[in-house]
């Protein structure tokens, strides 16, 4: 009984998280992370890293075949990064089990401030590669778009998000990639580093099964509800909203990695 009442309720809230993840453009797993740290539903930090890689790699795989079918993923370019993003996301879940979970949850708090600032000026990671792009324009180079795969890969294994939030504005700004086809692409790339990421935790003990099958249906569901919430409510005012709360969840992982 007492898992199945884990089980609903972490349902309902994935739910919201897919909800929020879809209306502000920040993915789900930089919130379910804190939802089973700050819950105290795991022990330690890296077990609740491993348990969202899986709903990471669900939604990066949707939402890819969704892009794929408008034509905007570039397949080639995005196979050339995707060995260096596989072994970012190999190194990233091999590099928590040298840290305590404190440490950890530390880390995840500031670097989870760089979405929370993002939502805060209400833009998405996309947008804010149009911003840059304005004033930086790169030619495209294989050596730049691996070093962005490895660094995405190296964030989806460590701190079990997608890394999209690295890869797009990345991609726009250096790579000069259209800011669509840089989503598409960073949806592709990033699916097999969040696998690599998910087998890494699971051989070190870091995946709460129990817990993951919740998350990945109820964020599929809230994924589904967003865009039919946000297109009656001011998307900048929406995220700003967010970035309020979200703000709170980054401060409180950074409080809970000190003390």
């Amino acid at each position: 009984m007492e898992y199945w009442l884990s089980f609903a309720w972490l349902f309902v809230a994935a739910i919201l998280i897919g909800l929020i993840a879809s209306m502000t453009g920040i993915g789900g797993g930089g919130m379910m992370v804190p939802l089973l740290v700050l819950t105290h539903l795991v022990e330690r930090t890296q077990e609740a890293l491993g348990t969202v890689l899986i709903p990471v790699l669900f939604n990066a795989i949707s939402s890819t075949l969704a892009y794929w079918r408008q034509g905007v993923v570039d397949v080639h370019f995005g196979l050339l990064l995707m060995p260096a993003a596989i072994v970012g996301g190999w190194l990233g879940a091999y590099l928590t089990q040298f840290v305590s979970s404190s440490v950890l949850a530390l880390a995840f708090g500031i670097f989870f401030l760089y979405p929370t600032v993002l939502m805060l000026s209400g833009h998405e990671p996309k947008e804010l590669g149009e911003l840059l792009h304005r004033h930086w324009h790169g030619g495209r180079k294989l050596i730049t778009g691996s070093l962005i795969g490895f660094v995405a890969g190296l964030a989806v294994g460590f701190f079990g998000i997608g890394g999209g939030i690295v890869m797009v504005p990345a991609m726009n700004l250096l790579l000069g990639i259209d800011i669509v086809s840089a989503v598409a692409t960073s949806l592709f790339v990033m699916g097999p580093p969040a696998l690599i990421g998910a087998i890494e935790h699971g051989f070190l003990g870091h995946l709460r099964w129990e817990y993951t099958f919740p998350l990945l249906l109820g964020v599929i569901i809230g994924a589904q509800l967003g865009p039919m919430v946000t297109a009656k409510l001011p998307k900048k005012r929406v995220r700003q909203f967010f970035g309020i709360v979200v703000l709170y969840v980054a401060l409180s992982m950074i409080w809970k990695g000190l003390h």
